[in-house]
C-alpha cells in the first residue's frame, strides 16, 4: 500500500519518495539562506556480525549518493571518512494470507558501509545494559518482601501460637 496522503484530488508524497529539489541559486541582492537543513537522513545499524571499531553502518535516504553520505559525515558531524559502499534491500512482498498471491512490496532499504579514519574508533551503545524489564524488578521487591516477613517470623518463632494482633 501506498503511504501517501491526498488531498482533494491531489496526491501528496512522502518526503523520501519525492525528488530532492535543488538549491536555489543566490542573487547578487537576494536575502541569503541562513539555515541549511537538508533534505537527507541517516540512521545508525547495529552491525549484525563484529566489524573493526571504525566501521559503521547506516540506513540512509534511499537518493543519498555516496559522496552525499561522505559529505554529510564530514561537513555536519566533522569524522575523517575514509571510504562509503552502499548497498539498496529490495523490500519484502507482502502476499495475500488466504490466496497467496502478492499483493504489494514494502519500500527498499538503502544502507550505507563506512569506514572512518583509523584514529575514529565508533563502539555502538548499548542502552539496555543497565535496565532490567519492570517485571524483574517487580519479582526482586516481592522477594525482598517475603525475605522480611520470614525474619520477623523467625523473631517471634516462640509465640506462633498466639495470634498477630495480641503479640
Amino acid at each position: 500500500m501506498s503511504s501517501s496522503i491526498t488531498l482533494k484530488g491531489l496526491q501528496l508524497l512522502p518526503l523520501w519518495r519525492r525528488r530532492i529539489p535543488k538549491y536555489p541559486v543566490y542573487w547578487k541582492g537576494d536575502p541569503q539562506l541562513r539555515v541549511f537543513l537538508p533534505h537527507f537522513w541517516m540512521k545508525i545499524v547495529k552491525p549484525q556480525n563484529e566489524v573493526p571499531s571504525n566501521h559503521v553502518h547506516f540506513e540512509v535516504h534511499p537518493q543519498m549518493s555516496r559522496v552525499d553520505i561522505k559529505n554529510y559525515l564530514e561537513k555536519i558531524y566533522k569524522v575523517p571518512v575514509i571510504h562509503v559502499r552502499t548497498n539498496m534491500v529490495r523490500g519484502e512482498d507482502i502476499k495475500h494470507q488466504a490466496k497467496g498471491y502478492v499483493m504489494s512490496r514494502e519500500e527498499d532499504q538503502k544502507y550505507a558501509f563506512v569506514v572512518m579514519d583509523e584514529s575514529v574508533e565508533f563502539k555502538f551503545p548499548d542502552i539496555f545494559q543497565d535496565k532490567k524489564p519492570q517485571l524483574e524488578k517487580d519479582l526482586e521487591q516481592i522477594d525482598d518482601v517475603k525475605r522480611l516477613e520470614a525474619e520477623e517470623e523467625q523473631k517471634t518463632w516462640d509465640r506462633a501460637a498466639i495470634p498477630p494482633w495480641f503479640r
